[in-house]
């Protein structure tokens, strides 16, 4: 399995509990998948570098995750799915 960043955005109208369930079903997605979260820091509420879909602010989240390529497939399927993700990016870690 190979290591990656996935750094994602969630829409500043979520309330804190649809976040928080958000966050945490994101997780179980890639874990159902055969992938492992190794960490997840969340950055909270920020002022985005410029506006998506009409909002200034954004929920960042950041996870370092250990995926193969077919889990990984399936977790960026079910992240681009979700409305309430407004931008998302997945990096491969270096060795």
């Amino acid at each position: 399995m190979e290591k990656y960043e996935v750094m994602y955005i969630i829409r500043p109208t979520l309330e804190e509990e649809a976040t928080k369930a958000l966050i945490e079903d994101i997780e179980k997605t890639l874990t159902k998948s055969g992938g492992t979260v190794v960490k997840t820091d969340e950055w909270g509420l920020r002022e985005l570098a410029y506006e998506i879909e009409k909002h200034t602010k954004g929920y960042y989240v950041l996870l370092n995750i250990e995926a193969s390529p077919e889990a990984l497939e399936e977790f960026n399927r079910t992240i681009r799915l979700r409305e309430d993700i407004i931008r998302h990016l997945l990096i491969k870690e270096d060795h």
